[in-house]
């Protein structure tokens, strides 16, 4: 097995600790401590803590494209069933029995949208990914008759990634994953169900 490299276990550590405190409350020396490298090594590859926790954002979207795509793109379950898989994935990954609650792109963008436009940027990038991640699988879902002919993709899927997160915000303030229990039973008990006459946002 390949040996990784300095570059790659500093985001890997990055990640964990980011996603866990936040990027305000992760401090340069909270990482080179995690990763027992010295602060040389950090500059080497870095340019300031902002480059760093972009590195880290990509690893961590990159980790959630590669879950999405494994799930998402089984094309012998139907899709709907696919995007219920998925989220209930989400929940068990980043619900309140998780080793750490919450999204990281959630919690950036509660913290730097004001204040780093190369992070929001980032942070904003990642979610349009999303989103068209899931408007692929509705769009099978429509060709194969489990949603309306009207349904609009982008729209639809906008609107459970929107919900997702905001079900997401509130267990971690209530701590519970009742917000989440919601979201699952409202979106695929009632929302997205054969016959359902949803259109998605702004295609009433």
């Amino acid at each position: 097995m390949a040996t990784k490299s300095t570059r790659d276990h500093l985001i890997d550590v990055g990640v964990g600790l980011m996603h866990q405190n936040g990027y305000n409350a992760t401090g340069l020396t909270d990482i080179l401590k995690a990763a027992d490298v010295p602060k040389g090594s950090f500059y080497h590859h870095f340019g300031s803590k902002e480059d760093f926790a972009a590195a880290a954002l990509e690893r961590y979207g990159m980790r959630e494209r590669e879950h999405a795509g494994a799930v998402l793109n089984d094309t012998t379950t139907a899709p709907l069933k696919r995007l219920r898989r998925y989220f209930s994935d989400l929940g068990k990954i980043y619900g309140q029995k998780a080793a750490i609650p919450g999204c990281m792109m959630g919690r950036f963008s509660l913290e730097i949208a004001a204040e780093s436009p190369q992070l929001r940027k980032r942070v904003s990038a990642t979610f349009d990914h999303w989103q068209h991640t899931i408007a692929v699988v509705i769009r099978q879902a429509v060709a194969q008759k489990e949603l309306p002919a009207g349904t609009d993709p982008e729209s639809l899927a906008g609107f459970l990634l929107n919900s997702w997160e905001g079900a997401l915000l509130r267990s971690q303030a209530q701590q519970s994953n009742v917000p989440l229990e919601t979201f699952m039973r409202y979106i695929f008990d009632r929302l997205l169900t054969k016959g359902s006459k949803s259109k998605g946002p702004g295609n009433r």
